[in-house]
């Protein structure tokens, strides 16, 4: 764990916010150059990239404090806390986000809304996966204690002050496994993408495998209880499992075929 880069008196550079800078220009980039291979508008869609990158922040940070909002209704005051921005927040939450910013944007552009988000679902991976990264460095999103061979452990009292990161403890690498995971998915989407498919099999591709690795991790990340919505399954597992049927069904669609450039 390497919480700061570097340090200047009262000045400090996270390596989580680091990250998340490189993990959304890397995206971007992708999304540039695979919106030019599918014959799209690439102005549109960089600048789609970028409204809905502040989208997904702020709803990542929203459903993060709607889902423990007993704590920040006794303690209001966290809600613009240092350890609350620098928080990366809960993916779902700004994946949600985002996708309603997309929408919103792309009836305005008139951009062919599956074609458009096909383009974005390599670069999300792309960019999540870098950003799970700046999760680990940070040791925000830690996992439940174990004594697997290749559990972490997180040692630095910084990290624990700004997100509660418990310390010397072993845990699972919850944020690799999902970096892991996204770097995979990236691969099998990126070449996908270049074969012919039909418009919407690449982001139903996307929610099909990133749901089933996020419903697996969920399994081994440290939660405040063991269910906060009773159940089998916790919240984030819920979404995981809709966003997957949502996957399925763009897969089965049966719309022509296409092939990027």
């Amino acid at each position: 764990m390497f919480p700061q880069v570097f340090h200047i008196g009262s000045f400090f550079l996270p390596t989580y916010g680091l990250l998340v800078a490189i993990a959304f220009l890397t995206g971007l980039w992708m999304v540039g150059r695979l919106s030019s291979d599918a014959g799209l508008d690439r102005d549109a869609l960089m600048n789609l990239g970028i409204y809905t990158a502040i989208a997904g922040m702020v709803g990542a940070k929203l459903l993060m404090i709607l889902l423990d909002l007993g704590y920040y209704f006794d303690n209001p005051r966290e809600i613009f806390s240092l350890a609350t921005l620098q928080a990366g927040g809960i993916f779902y939450g700004g994946l949600v986000a985002a996708l309603v910013t997309a929408f919103v944007y792309m009836r305005r552009k008139k951009l062919p809304g599956l074609a458009t988000a096909d383009v974005f679902a390599p670069a999300v991976a792309l960019g999540h996966s870098i950003g799970r990264l700046g999760c680990f460095s940070a040791g925000c999103c830690w996992g439940a204690a174990c004594r697997l061979p290749w559990a972490v452990t997180f040692t630095s009292p910084e990290a624990h002050r700004l997100v509660g990161v418990p310390l010397n403890v072993p845990l699972h690498p919850t944020q690799l496994y999902e970096a892991a995971g996204e770097a995979i998915i990236f691969g099998i989407l990126y070449r996908r993408f270049h074969r012919r498919h039909r418009p919407g099999a690449i982001i139903g591709l996307y929610l099909v495998l990133y749901s089933t690795v996020r419903f697996l991790v969920e399994f081994v990340r440290a939660h405040d209880e063991a269910n906060p919505y009773y159940g089998p399954f916790v919240a984030e597992q819920w979404i995981a499992l809709g966003l997957a049927c949502l996957g399925v069904f763009l897969l089965t669609r049966h719309p022509a075929p296409v092939k990027a450039r």
